[in-house]
């Protein structure tokens, strides 16, 4: 066997196979978002307004195959994990599930009905679906990625405890991911959503990196196959 392979057991040619296309899609949609969202503040006439069309509704198109695909990853990193750190792959795995409930639902409203309550002039619409600071759904987005994404991806960091230096990468850029996510929080408090950019930093663009990362730490791992399990199994029966 390839010496540059490990072996988690669990982890099957399906969990390889899917874990990596959906690890590396992440990294590829996270580029096209990042990219948009960059666009999107470069069109702005002042930083404090919020991000317009086309950009946004680029950007929530992104956004919901986006949560699909982290939800993905996080049930193949589950299956990766060791036997004794499987506690905090799974609870990344549950945070992650409600950050792509909370975003998707923020985000297919505002594809769907934001525009229409938008076009009624009422006093009390922005308040509810606008992406300006305060609104109901710009407040459930940041819980979203500024709170459960960040748990998630910080709950991710003990899975991956080899030694390589493939894996110490991996480890360093999800702690940053998840603490510049974790960050952006401040920005409620002080109504300040220029510094909540940070944690746009944290999953918009250290993100993706890591997850691309984790799609090559899933290539150089060796799963465990289903003939294989059974070969033993009928050894020990014997």
């Amino acid at each position: 066997m390839n010496s540059s392979l490990s072996t988690h057991p669990g982890f099957t040619p399906q969990h390889r196979t899917i874990g990596r296309a959906a690890a590396w899609s992440v990294f590829v949609l996270g580029v096209v978002y990042a990219l948009v969202t960059a666009l999107g503040f470069l069109s702005l006439e002042s930083p404090q307004d919020p991000i317009g069309d086309p950009y946004i509704t680029i950007m929530r198109l992104l956004i919901i195959p986006l949560a699909a695909l982290y939800v993905v990853t996080m049930v193949t990193v589950h299956a990766y994990a060791r036997p004794a750190v499987k506690v905090y792959s799974l609870i990344a795995l549950v945070f992650m599930i409600v950050l792509a409930t909370i975003t998707t639902s923020v985000h297919f409203v505002g594809l769907t009905v934001g525009p229409r309550l938008e076009a009624t002039g009422l006093s009390w619409v922005p308040l509810v679906v606008s992406f300006e600071w305060p609104s109901i759904v710009y407040a459930l987005d940041i819980l979203a990625w500024d709170w459960f994404f960040a748990l998630s991806i910080l709950f991710a960091v003990p899975v991956f405890r080899g030694g390589s230096r493939l894996e110490r990468w991996l480890r360093i850029l999800l702690l940053v991911s998840g603490l510049l996510s974790l960050a952006g929080l401040i920005g409620v408090p002080l109504a300040d959503m220029q510094v909540r950019n940070i944690g746009v930093v944290g999953y918009a663009v250290v993100a993706p990196v890591a997850f691309l990362l984790i799609g090559i730490v899933f290539g150089r791992t060796q799963p465990l196959r289903e003939d294989t399990d059974r070969d033993r199994d009928s050894r020990s029966a014997a």
